[in-house]
């Protein structure tokens, strides 16, 4: 995830995670306490790596087991992830192609053969792996056209093999020129560019867009402005009335301003799916304390859990994955180490979500 300050005013960032698990029965009772338990088919989980002093996968994957995580993702096709993953495969895992790989991989299809057959192909048997993500929020960027090539040959390859697996890309909400109403969403040009192509081939095959919403983003660049309980689903007021479509909460107004966008484009009822979303614990003053992180952490399970959607597609089930499941101490300092659900070396949770 990158913090790009104040060109992102409503909208920001995404990043990653899961959780964590340790083999001792205080801790899984600490996890349970949690409550993943009871929205485990609708919450998945960021596995983020950077850190040096995390547990290992199979601790990792225990702990999933022991709450009924059934989603997570991770970054890359991390060999001791996948490895300690193998064998559940009642856990559906989105693989991510890493940025770095893009330009070798674009230029070439048997180079995305090869990258296949090295990093999936030997999991295939005893893994789930449900989706394979192209890029990380690359889209718009100076190596965002690397992004449909390799996903064009991801899916021709997929789709000759007739596997279960969907192929897409990971975007921030810095795509979108305007966000305010929702309705007035609309991409950038360099977005139009590079984005709309992709979002094209996604429609064609039917698979999701992954893009990350972070409303804390959007409330730490304007506290004054924008209310704490609506930028943490934290009241049923509507604060923004949008024609007839009324926003109780900053998360939901995020998600449709991008439906908004994509539908200006042509391309109406793609499926999305929120790939990060979370709220810092420390970092940034009294705008980022366990409690308010827990509170918007809380109340976005119950968002999701409830199926009832958003203003714009309402009763429609979104998938949702929260970041993340550690503070990861090789991560920028300040906010962005506090994203965890846990800390790493006691692993005991900073807040619960119920």
């Amino acid at each position: 995830m990158l913090y790009l300050p104040k060109k992102l005013f409503l909208f920001f960032f995404s990043c990653i995670v899961v959780i964590v698990n340790y083999n001792n029965s205080d801790f899984v009772n600490a996890a349970n306490s949690i409550g993943f338990v009871n929205a485990a088919n609708s919450i998945g989980l960021n596995y983020g790596l950077l850190g040096d002093n995390l547990p290992s996968p199979s601790k990792v994957i225990t702990l999933y087991k022991s709450i009924d995580i059934t989603k997570i993702r991770i970054f890359d096709p991390n060999t001791e992830v996948l490895n300690a993953l193998r064998g559940h495969r009642d856990i559906a895992v989105t693989v991510g192609v890493r940025d770095q790989d893009l330009a070798a991989l674009s230029a070439s299809e048997e180079a995305v053969k090869g990258w296949f057959a090295t990093n999936i192909e030997p999991y295939l048997s005893d893994i789930n792996i449900a989706f394979i993500t192209v890029g990380n929020e690359v889209i718009p960027g100076p190596i965002g056209p690397q992004v449909l090539p390799v996903m064009q040959s991801l899916t021709n390859l997929v789709k000759s093999r007739n596997l279960p697996i969907s192929i897409s890309t990971v975007v921030a909400m810095w795509n979108l020129e305007q966000s305010y109403p929702p309705s007035a969403g609309m991409f950038t040009s360099q977005a139009r560019e590079q984005l709309v192509p992709v979002l094209k081939l996604l429609s064609q095959t039917n698979s999701p867009i992954l893009v990350n919403i972070y409303p804390y983003f959007s409330y730490a660049s304007d506290p004054s402005s924008i209310r704490l309980d609506y930028a943490t689903f934290n009241t049923e007021a509507i604060v923004v009335q949008d024609g007839s479509l009324g926003y109780s909460n900053m998360f939901d107004a995020i998600f449709d301003a991008f439906v908004w966008a994509m539908e200006k484009e042509g391309v109406k009822d793609l499926p999305m799916v929120v790939s990060e979303t979370g709220w810092p614990s420390a970092g940034n003053g009294n705008i980022t304390t366990p409690d308010i992180a827990g509170t918007y952490n809380r109340n976005f399970v119950k968002h999701i859990a409830s199926g009832k959607g958003t203003p714009k597609r309402p009763n429609k089930g979104i998938d949702g994955f929260l970041f993340a499941t550690f503070n990861e101490n090789q991560k920028p300092v300040g906010t962005e180490q506090n994203f965890g659900l846990y800390n790493p070396n006691d692993m005991k949770p900073i807040y619960n979500l119920f």
